[in-house]
C-alpha cells in the first residue's frame, strides 16, 4: 500500500474538514521541544506525538504503529509529519502496510527544506500555520 503526498496547507484544511482525521508528528522529543509542535486546539485536536527513529542514533522505534495508530480504525486519515518530509515518508508507508488505507505524507514537514543561505523556511512552521515552541 502506498500513501499521498499532501502540502501543509492541505494537510490543516484536511484535519480541519474531517473530524476523525489525525496528525502524527514522528520528530523526536528534542525537535519537539527545541524547534517547537504543531498546535491543532483550535480544531478541537491535539496532535500525536510519536517518535519515528531515535535522535542521534537514526535506530527505529519499533513501537512505532502501534503507539501512533494505537485505538484507531484503518480507515482513519493518518497526516505524518517530520522535520522536511522525508522521515514521515517511512513513516506514512508503515501505517499502510499495516492495512490503514488514507495514509499522508505532509511533504515540506515542519520546517522544510534547507535553503541556499542553509535556512529552513518553509514548511508548517513558517506558513502562518498554528504553532508553539515546544
Amino acid at each position: 500500500m502506498a500513501f499521498t503526498e499532501i502540502s501543509v496547507h492541505d494537510a490543516y484544511q484536511l484535519l480541519v474538514e474531517d473530524p476523525a482525521a489525525v496528525l502524527v508528528d514522528v520528530r523526536t522529543p528534542q525537535e519537539w521541544n527545541l524547534v517547537g509542535i504543531p498546535v491543532l486546539d483550535a480544531i478541537g485536536k491535539q496532535a500525536r506525538m510519536v517518535m519515528w527513529t531515535a535522535y542521534g542514533s537514526g535506530t527505529p522505534n519499533p513501537d512505532f504503529v502501534e503507539q501512533a495508530t494505537g485505538g484507531l480504525d484503518p480507515s482513519t486519515p493518518l497526516l505524518f509529519l517530520c522535520r522536511s518530509g522525508v522521515r514521515s515518508q517511512g513513516a506514512a508507508a508503515a501505517a499502510a502496510a499495516a492495512g490503514f488505507t488514507t495514509t499522508y505524507n505532509v511533504s515540506e514537514g515542519f520546517e522544510g527544506d534547507l535553503d541556499a543561505e542553509g535556512h529552513r523556511t518553509t514548511g508548517w512552521k513558517h506558513a502562518g500555520l498554528p504553532w508553539r515552541q515546544g
